[in-house]
């Protein structure tokens, strides 16, 4: 009865278009945003086009800005409204289709007005060069900034031209590479203070890294170098990474940054993995699928977010200890009682990767200040669907929360909501100068969208449309070989094993349903053994030991595959990888 209360209540607050302070709590979210959808305003505007593919907020429209520039992660959009991307190489994308050839950072003017980008041209380093592109790129002062591998660079733009004729200098270097977060976002204040994220090296600061009931090392000496914001000095060349220009910490992998009006600086989270795979006496697997919260973090000198000794439980409404510093699956809070919570929280693993705080006039009202954050799209929210794949938006006022968020563009996977088979995973985000504009990006295919608002200005924030798309349907082999010393049986049980049909099997998530393979895990659909023999038998072994230091991924794969597989679960999955990377005669 509580519950439905607080739901009518807010209800009737969109209706009225009454800001309602709502305490973190993902359902009440999801509950509003049904309702929201049913009573949507009046006062929007048709859109020309299909809004390349999406759906959207009421009176919001989209045209394909750009597409098909390889690998784009964060954006920036200078003064004179020319928008740069960086772009990225590497492992992480062994599985998307290639980047097309030349240098990883992209300048695109719109010089006809008509909201796509006729003007697109590429600079700094290349393949060819050693370059590898990177996620973070920033305008400060005459200036692009961007992360190359362990640099942040600045490329200066003479008055108007589009991209830099010089060598770029090197502002910070030395940042770390290694681990399952190598990548490096930043933001630069107005003064010239580079906040940049230096995620974590592991899931949780164990000795062995995702592996199940591994303690969490005690004192984690990884947050010196890793796991928190790092501030350095846009204004000055030559600086190296240290421990002692952390800026925060306790931060697992903050990837989006933005400044509100008043000056606040916020960042996203990405929450720890694997509770239930690493720790299955202390959760469910619906609760691993769900826990912990993506989080939305507001900024402070010296402050600790809870990593890795806690997780935000957004159910609850708390941070809890981790099982690895003596959690007991939710209820202690322990040593999390003087770390620095969010203000505001989403469901599990949809991973937030950028940020962006809209302060302009040209959106209605109801979304000046508010937040809007892009979700990559989760790969480990088996037994459950995978989700995220989506922008929402946050209303903010004050540095707080304001009320549930909304899914405010919608559509971007299309048909497969997982990451090797997605077709565009939004990655970032960035406010055109006058407020006219929302630039999206995906890391998929390279598409950039422009997103406007074209409604009268009377529309309140409320959910985009569920997109019409044709419904997910893994890709199931119906015909498979059957392994020697193996049963058919053997290998249809670990066919449901491992699409999360049977024993909360979790393998699908990391090389995918059709087993073609994601950035999280190799493709199985072909008889390339790195690590065995490709017998059943040595491919059980291989899972019952895990992979602790992939060779060419960036995802250690626990044993037993995260999963409580029992010595016949082993087998059946075993016969089921062997007769996958047979299927056709291979």
């Amino acid at each position: 009865m509580v519950v439905w209360v607080r739901i009518l209540t807010i209800a009737i607050a969109v209706l009225l278009a009454v800001p309602v302070a709502v305490p973190v709590a993902v359902p009440v979210a999801m509950h509003v945003a049904m309702l929201g959808q049913a009573s949507a305003q009046a006062g929007t505007s048709d859109c020309k086009g299909d809004n390349g593919g999406l759906t959207l907020s009421p009176g919001f429209c989209a045209t394909v800005f750009a597409d098909n520039l390889g690998h784009v992660r964060h954006l920036t959009v200078a003064a004179d409204g020319t928008v740069y991307a960086n772009s990225w190489s590497g492992r992480y994308f062994r599985n998307y289709p290639p980047a097309p050839p030349g240098a990883f950072l992209i300048a695109l003017r719109d010089t006809k007005g008509d909201g796509h980008a006729d003007i697109v041209q590429r600079f700094g380093p290349s393949p060819d060069a050693g370059g590898a592109g990177g996620s973070g790129i920033a305008y400060y002062n005459g200036a692009i900034f961007a992360e190359e591998k362990d640099k942040i660079l600045r490329y200066a733009l003479s008055p108007g031209s589009l991209v830099p004729n010089g060598a770029p200098q090197v502002v910070v270097s030395g940042l770390p590479l290694s681990g399952d977060h190598p990548m490096h976002p930043f933001v630069i204040s107005p003064k010239g203070e580079i906040f940049v994220d230096v995620a974590s090296a592991t899931n949780s600061c164990q000795s062995a890294n995702r592996a199940r009931e591994v303690p969490g090392q005690s004192p984690c000496t990884e947050k010196e170098t890793r796991a928190g914001t790092w501030r350095y000095d846009a204004n000055r060349t030559g600086q190296v990474f240290s421990a002692r220009e952390r800026y925060a910490s306790g931060i697992r992998n903050g990837e989006g940054f933005a400044f509100d009006a008043a000056g606040r600086l916020f960042v996203t989270q990405h929450g720890r993995d694997q509770l239930y795979q690493n720790w299955p006496a202390l959760y469910s697997a619906e609760q691993g699928a769900e826990l912990p919260a993506e989080e939305l973090l507001e900024l402070s000198a010296g402050s600790d977010y809870g990593w890795p000794e806690c997780y935000y439980d957004h159910e609850q409404g708390k941070l809890v200890l981790a099982p690895e510093y003596g959690g007991d699956g939710g209820k202690a809070v322990g040593l999390c009682v003087s770390r620095r919570g969010p203000v505001a929280a989403f469901p599990g693993h949809w991973a937030p990767n950028d940020l962006a705080i809209y302060l302009g006039d040209k959106f209605p009202a109801a979304y000046r200040g508010g937040a809007f954050i892009a979700f990559q799209g989760s790969w480990n929210r088996a037994p459950l669907p995978q989700a995220g794949y989506n922008v929402v938006f946050q209303p903010l006022a004050d540095g707080r929360s304001t009320g549930p968020y909304v899914v405010f563009a919608d559509g971007f996977a299309g048909q497969y909501k997982e990451p090797g088979r997605a077709m565009y995973r939004p990655t970032g985000l960035a406010v055109a100068r006058d407020g006219s504009a929302l630039f999206i990006s995906d890391e998929v295919r390279g598409r950039i969208w422009r997103v406007t608002y074209n409604g009268n200005g009377s529309d309140r924030v409320a959910p985009a449309p569920a997109p019409q798309v044709a419904a997910s349907v893994a890709s199931r082999r119906t015909v498979l070989p059957t392994p020697p010393g193996s049963t058919s049986q053997q290998v249809a049980l670990g066919d449901r094993i491992y699409h999360g049909e049977a024993h909360n099997g979790a393998c699908a998530g990391c090389h995918g349903s059709d087993a073609r393979g994601t950035p999280q895990g190799p493709p199985l659909d072909r008889p390339d053994w790195l690590w065995s023999d490709g017998t059943p038998a040595g491919i059980a072994k291989i899972v019952e030991k895990g992979v602790a230091k992939p060779k060419h991924f960036q995802t250690a794969m626990p044993p037993y595959g995260g999963g409580a597989l029992t010595k016949e679960d082993l087998a059946a999955v075993a016969a089921y990888v062997w007769a996958v990377s047979h299927a056709g005669g291979r």
